[in-house]
């Protein structure tokens, strides 16, 4: 194999590659970084791939497992507010972010290959990649390669240097911290309508009409401030802070990350203000995450006024 046909092939997974990383990291970020490590060690092993043992696919995830587990090593986990204590009940509390936290990011669809996307999109959904944060590295990652990615248990146990049978175990373990993670999608076209009714009574500031399409015990957070709320009338008392302090006219171009409906919010100056991401459970809004960090901005490329 030419080293141009080798770094051909090599890139045709970049974009699942750093879907896969994120799924393990929690940040888009730290996601691109260890991929262009897996590149470059791949590159640099080049000459001692051997075809004949595996496929370039699973060669290169061998690689990444090893290069995310290594990056993991000391780590604390990556929260939203609404996994570090107990919900806010005063819309006043100041909004002071917190940027020792290392927070967890949202994944911008643009990013992924359009077909991991078409059959993978539910295991980016924010709930799931919270929920694996808390589970061993090792367990995150036998349980995206087994269930994701479906490599069968004898590769991810070449992968990871193990046996069968702690692959299999590790999955049951992972299986279980997982119990309910796993949140039904809302990309569909009634939640999409759902969402378009929300940035409508957003943008006229209506916090009567948003109230109506929160489920009774919708949770608001907002990484990097550690404050959270839970519940329709606390909900609508942040709401509430907002428009007074902000102002009308705020307006919202519609995107999409971790596989649901979002939005970037610009006030009534026109200046980007967060990325709003939606989960949607019949028909209402169940969870939204509003994220304001330059980062996040940068890995969605938003623009910074409208």
């Amino acid at each position: 194999m030419t080293d141009t046909t080798f770094q051909a092939r090599v890139e045709q997974h970049r974009a699942e590659l750093l879907a896969y990383c994120y799924r393990m990291l929690g940040s888009v970020h730290e996601a691109e970084d260890l991929v262009q490590d897996t590149m470059l060690r791949a590159w640099n092993a080049r000459e001692r791939y051997d075809e004949r043992k595996a496929s370039i696919r699973t060669w290169l995830y061998r690689i990444a497992t090893n290069v995310c587990l290594t990056a993991l090593e000391g780590r604390a986990r990556r929260p939203l507010p609404s996994g570090l204590g107990p919900p806010s009940t005063d819309p006043q509390t100041p909004l002071v972010p917190d940027f020792e936290v290392p927070w967890l990011g949202p994944f911008p669809d643009t990013r992924a290959d359009p077909a991991d996307l078409a059959v993978r999109r539910d295991s980016l959904r924010l709930a799931l990649i919270t929920a694996m944060q808390a589970l061993p590295a090792r367990q995150r990652a036998v349980w995206v390669l087994r269930e994701v990615l479906e490599f069968s248990a004898a590769e991810v146990a070449e992968q990871l240097g193990t046996t069968v049978t702690s692959v299999n175990s590790a999955l049951q373990r992972a299986r279980t911290g997982l119990n309910g993670a796993e949140v039904a999608p809302s990309s569909d076209p009634a939640a999409l309508r759902t969402v378009e009714a929300y940035v409508r009574a957003f943008e006229a500031a209506d916090v009567g009409a948003l109230v109506e399409l929160l489920t009774e015990d919708a949770i608001l957070e907002m990484p990097p401030v550690p404050l959270w709320y839970r519940g329709r009338d606390d909900c609508a008392a942040f709401l509430r802070r907002v428009f007074a302090l902000r102002g009308e006219g705020w307006r919202m171009m519609p995107t999409a990350a971790n596989g649901q409906p979002a939005v970037a919010a610009y006030t009534p100056d026109g200046r980007l203000h967060t990325l709003q991401v939606f989960t949607v459970a019949g028909g209402l809004i169940a969870h939204t995450a509003v994220f304001q960090s330059p980062t996040v901005f940068e890995a969605f490329d938003l623009p910074l006024t409208c």
